[in-house]
């Protein structure tokens, strides 16, 4: 079953998105994050191994969400990305384990030779 958020917050001033649980859980995802770890195809490939590492997203914006039926919400960046379908599993899936993932983002850049501008995001 589904861990389905009961609110959904764009802060526009911190540029994140926060997402609230029935039982009180909450998640503050920041826009970059999102960006990276976008479900969309255009960032994951089309299958095992065809992903795109996402360089230069350090000041991408959130310009609107919109809700996918009644399981995901599309998250439209400024960046015009908007193909990424973000459902209720992987979002909360994002939010429990955000350190482990941004820790691996930042292994693949490295990696790949390439370094973020600025301060990392605040993952709290």
């Amino acid at each position: 079953m589904s861990k389905r958020p009961t609110e959904i917050v764009l802060h526009t001033e911190s540029n994140t998105l926060e997402l609230g649980y029935e039982d009180g859980e909450r998640f503050n995802l920041p826009a970059e994050f999102l960006r990276v770890l976008s479900p969309s195809a255009e960032v994951r490939g089309h299958g095992p191994g065809q992903g795109k590492l996402q360089v230069g997203k350090e000041n991408v914006k959130i310009k609107d969400i919109e809700g996918v039926g009644n399981y995901a919400i599309r998250i439209i960046f400024d960046d015009n990305h908007d193909s990424g379908i973000y459902d209720w599993d992987y979002l909360y899936d994002l939010g429990v384990n955000r350190e482990q993932y941004w820790a691996d983002y930042l292994k693949q850049l490295e990696e790949a030779g390439f370094q973020r501008k600025g301060p990392d995001p605040d993952l709290g």
